[in-house]
C-alpha cells in the first residue's frame, strides 16, 4: 500500500451518470478504497443496508429519488454516523444549504477534482472514527449523556439516555416537537456549564444538565432522573455533612475550584472555603483530593 492509498474502506458512490461512476471508481480504487456503486437513491439505500459503507458520495440530482431525499432517508434508517458527501453541478447557496440540512457533511461541485475528493474523504473518515471511538467509550460508562445542536435536536445519545426517555414514555415525536423547543430556548439564554433545565410536558420528572458548552453546534448534556437522589443529596444521605456541605462536596468531586463552586451554588468563595473546612473535619481528611475521593466512592457505588 502506497502513501496515497487507504485501507480498503468501503465507499458507496451514488450517481445516475455511467461516466461519473467510471471516473469515480477508477480514482477511488487507485487510492485503495473498495467501491460500491448505485444508479439511484432507493438502490443506494438497499445496498447500504446490506453492506454498510464507511462513507457515501451522493449526487444531488437523480431520477425517482433525488440525493437530498436519499440522504434524509439514510439518516432516518440509522446511518447517522456515516459521512455523506454531496457531489453535484448545483453550486447555488440554497442547494448547498439544502444538502447540509439533509444530513450531508460536505458538498463538492462538479467537475470533481479527484485529489481534493480523496483528501476530503480521508478527513471525514478520520473525524467519524474519532467520534465513534469517543461515543463507544461513553457508552460503556453507563452515564446518561447526549449531544444536541442549537435547535435542540439530539445528535447522539448513550443507552442510558434512551432508557430514561423510554421510562418517561418520550417517543421520537416528543423528542422532536417537545424536547427540541425547550432545549433551543434554553440554549438561547447561554446557560453556564452545570446549569440544569427541568423538562416540561412529561409524566415522569427528568432534568437536563449542561456538561460542556464549548461547541454551540454540539453541546454535551446529561439527562437526570429527578426521582432519584441527586449527587449532592446522595452525599448528604450517606455522609455526615449538611445540605450546603454536600453541594460543595459534590462539586469538589467534579473537579470544580472554589470560585467555580461559588458561582454554581450562589455563594462567596470564602463561604465555600468555610464549608470545605467543616467537610475535612467531618470526613477526617486533610485535603480536597481525599475528600473528593471519598465522595466519588459514594457516588460510584450509589450509596
Amino acid at each position: 500500500m502506497t502513501a496515497l492509498q487507504s485501507d480498503g474502506d468501503i465507499v458507496l458512490v451514488v450517481d445516475d451518470s455511467p461516466d461519473t461512476l467510471t471516473f469515480m471508481n477508477e480514482a477511488l480504487e487507485a487510492a485503495g478504497f473498495t467501491v460500491l456503486v448505485a444508479l439511484e437513491g432507493q438502490q443506494a439505500i438497499t445496498i447500504a443496508k446490506r453492506i454498510e459503507p464507511a462513507i457515501i458520495l451522493l449526487d444531488a440530482i437523480m431520477p425517482n429519488l433525488d440525493g437530498f431525499e436519499t440522504c434524509k432517508r439514510l439518516k432516518a434508517d440509522g446511518f447517522t454516523d456515516t459521512p455523506i458527501i454531496f457531489m453535484t453541478g448545483l453550486s447555488d447557496t440554497d442547494s448547498i444549504v439544502k444538502g447540509l440540512e439533509a444530513g450531508g457533511v460536505d458538498y463538492l461541485t462538479k467537475p470533481i477534482n479527484p485529489d481534493e475528493l480523496i483528501a476530503r474523504i480521508r478527513v471525514h473518515l478520520s473525524t467519524a472514527r474519532r467520534t465513534s471511538s469517543a461515543q463507544s467509550a461513553l457508552d460503556t460508562t453507563g452515564h446518561p449523556l447526549f449531544t444536541a445542536d442549537e435547535q435542540g435536536q439530539i445528535l447522539w445519545a448513550t443507552p442510558g439516555v434512551k432508557h430514561l426517555f423510554a421510562t418517561a414514555k418520550a417517543n421520537d415525536q416528543w423528542l422532536i416537537n417537545k424536547l427540541a423547543p425547550q432545549l433551543s430556548q434554553w440554549f438561547s439564554h447561554n446557560p453556564s456549564n452545570s446549569h440544569c433545565l427541568k423538562l416540561k410536558k412529561l409524566s415522569y420528572p427528568l432534568e437536563v444538565q449542561l456538561v460542556d458548552n464549548r461547541n454551540p453546534q454540539e453541546r454535551l448534556l446529561k439527562l437526570i432522573d429527578s426521582n432519584q437522589p441527586s449527587g449532592a443529596e446522595l452525599l448528604r444521605l450517606k455522609l455526615p455533612v449538611t445540605e450546603r456541605e454536600s453541594e460543595v462536596l459534590f462539586w469538589i468531586a467534579n473537579g470544580k475550584t472554589n470560585r467555580e463552586i461559588a458561582e454554581i451554588i450562589d455563594m462567596s468563595p470564602r463561604t465555600v472555603n468555610k464549608h470545605l473546612e467543616q467537610i475535612f473535619r467531618k470526613l477526617e481528611v486533610d485535603n480536597r483530593t481525599s475528600a473528593a475521593a471519598g465522595a466519588i466512592r459514594v457516588l460510584t457505588q450509589g450509596g
